[in-house]
């Protein structure tokens, strides 16, 4: 890797009493046989000055010796280009991005491969069979869409597309988030900012794969529409209630699926007039930009109850959760249910002896590993219905897609949690309180699989970034083996699986995980999605990493000594000039 500054590129602002220098980095990767070089310059404190940082980056050809040829100037050194020249910056009213003050542009320019005699392209058949179907794409800002129905840092984002093309990724995944979209009044929809989106995403020659969003968000600030928020306001039994009665308010209780409590409609109703309009605003993009959608099914667009919403911050090790049927919906199920199994005493309630939020497991009599009650015939009545309810809510949901889509040329989706806290004991707490069925004793994605294949969707499974070795030890967590146990219960009833990550910032090892989900024997079947394109992503820390990955995908094949060098060492050597106080370092990291 090679660093360039020269006294052209210092800046001694007296005014300020700032130093700078600019660095220039290169990032070599290579798409079908050509290879790419991006810029990355950061105008850096020196020691002992006032704070100051911002971050540039451009693209430019490596040449034909290996070294990079950076952008025509008049003098002679590479200082960034000018807004003029199509940069952009990633600046938005959110405190992270501000921070961050990343500059990019892009210029795709190619040059003739390096060591053409070395390198060998894989031929579609000799490649590994996993890697056949799998197609990469990369999550767009979850505010991509502001709830004024404008695009967000929009130049950004056209360079950001710009480069993912360039690298190689197949698309981005958009959210489209129901308090954006209807948020005045049911039956109100603006798209506007929606399908601009989708028009960048095509002329970018990308796809797009767009996700439902019929939850609320907290970070970044996105609530549910008006009109329904007004309406918990006067009814608040249409969101999740806990033992205590504390309300989850950013989405709707599975109880409420089929009640008309949303002015005279129910919400699978709404849902559904929801999508109906989607799929009629983005018809000239569905089957040929948009490829795929997922149905949002819960908290955070999964399937699942909001059983860990209140977990404390501070907290390293995740309790148990907590179960979710104390809104009166709910208790009305229940009530129902037992007295048709002839054990009314058993619909007063969830079990009394369970674990709060942050408890450990053992803290309570319910979900210890010997003696717990979680083993007692009602534990067994309680979580079959528990999870019943949750399965008859996500058939419903994806019932709804599959038959509005089905035949509109993209492919449904529905995300399944990867709720791997407590998984090493025998009762999997954190698995049940979510709603889901799953003890040493008892398979409990056989069932969620099984419904997936009747709905013809196929199924998000996020955490494919996550290690057992990089989890807490007390939490006695396994996300691999979870992973491994819906992996077989999909492979069993012949349902196509979708891999996410689960961590913006980076979980420890993450890209070496992901790597194994996309070229292990038990690779993704579809395509992975990697979460998420900001700030972060285009950072010098991490877009070579994931620049890296995206080669790999491509020639999975290829030896690493085949593989152009990302790193090379040169002589390094510090010249001062007292005169003009320039600065010129080569030196290579």
């Amino acid at each position: 890797m090679r660093w360039m500054v020269d006294g052209s590129g210092l800046n001694n602002d007296s005014k300020k009493g700032v130093l700078t220098y600019t660095q220039l980095r290169r990032t070599t990767y290579m798409v079908d046989r050509t290879h790419y070089c991006l810029y990355d310059t950061d105008v850096v404190d020196i020691p002992g000055h006032v704070p100051e940082q911002e971050r540039r980056r451009s693209a430019g050809p490596i040449d034909t010796e290996g070294a990079y040829s950076r952008p025509s100037d008049t003098k002679g050194a590479y200082s960034g280009p000018s807004d003029r020249d199509g940069a952009v910056w990633f600046a938005s009213r959110s405190a992270r991005w501000r921070k961050a003050q990343l500059r990019f542009t892009v210029k795709a320019v190619q040059s003739r491969p390096i060591r053409p005699n070395s390198v060998s392209v894989p031929t579609s058949a000799s490649r590994p069979k996993s890697r056949d179907g799998v197609r990469l794409f990369v999550g767009l800002p979850l505010d991509t869409v502001s709830d004024c129905n404008a695009v967000n840092h929009a130049r950004a984002i056209a360079a950001g597309l710009k480069a993912l093309k360039l690298l190689g990724v197949e698309g981005v995944e958009l959210p489209i988030w129901w308090g954006v979209a209807e948020k005045e009044a049911m039956g109100k929809y603006e798209w506007s900012g929606y399908l601009a989106v989708a028009d960048m995403v095509q002329k970018a020659g990308l796809k797009l794969h767009v996700s439902l969003c019929f939850h609320a968000s907290k970070r970044p600030n996105i609530p549910l529409p008006k009109w329904v928020s007004q309406i918990g306001e006067s009814e608040p039994s249409i969101f999740y209630t806990d033992l205590t009665g504390q309300q989850y308010k950013d989405c709707l209780s599975l109880a409420v699926d089929d009640i008309t409590v949303l002015n005279g409609k129910t919400p699978v109703q709404v849902y559904r007039e929801f999508c109906e309009s989607f799929r009629s605003s983005f018809m000239p993009f569905m089957g040929s930009t948009i490829t795929g959608i997922s149905m949002g099914l819960g908290p955070d667009g999964e399937l699942r109850y909001p059983s860990h919403h209140r977990q404390a911050k501070t907290s390293k090790i995740p309790g148990a959760g907590e179960f979710q049927c104390y809104d009166k919906n709910m208790l009305r199920l229940l009530k129902q249910h037992a007295e048709a199994s002839g054990n009314p005493l058993w619909g007063l309630g969830g079990p009394h002896d369970a674990s709060r939020y942050d408890e450990s497991p053992n803290s309570s009599g319910f979900f210890k590993d010997h003696g717990g009650s979680w083993e007692s015939p009602y534990a067994n009545f309680f979580l079959s219905w528990y999870s019943n309810q949750l399965i008859s809510h996500g058939n419903r949901l994806l019932s709804l897609a599959s038959s509005t889509f089905g035949d509109s040329g993209a492919t449904v989706y529905g995300k399944v949690p990867l709720m791997h806290s407590w998984y090493n004991t025998r009762s999997h707490p954190s698995e049940l309180t979510a709603g889901f069925y799953n003890t040493t004793n008892r398979d409990g994605y056989d069932a969620v699989a099984e419904m997936f294949v009747k709905n013809s969707c196929k199924m998000i499974l996020p955490g494919m970034d996550l290690s057992d070795e990089h989890q807490p030890h007390e939490s006695l967590s396994s996300p691999e083996s979870l992973l491994a146990q819906i992996r077989k219960a999909c492979k069993k009833h012949g349902v196509y699986v979708s891999g996410e990550n689960s961590s913006e910032s980076g979980a420890p090892g993450g890209f070496e995980q992901i790597k194994k989900k996309l070229f292990g024997d038990d690779a993704v079947d579809d395509l992975f999605t990697y979460q998420r394109m900001g700030a972060y992503f285009f950072s010098p820390e991490h877009f070579p990493s994931f620049t890296q990955l995206v080669r790999n995908l491509i020639q999975p094949r290829l030896h690493l000594d085949d593989l152009p060098e990302e790193e090379e060492v040169t002589a390094a050597s510090v010249v001062h000039n007292n005169s003009d106080t320039s600065v010129r370092v080569e030196s290579a990291v």
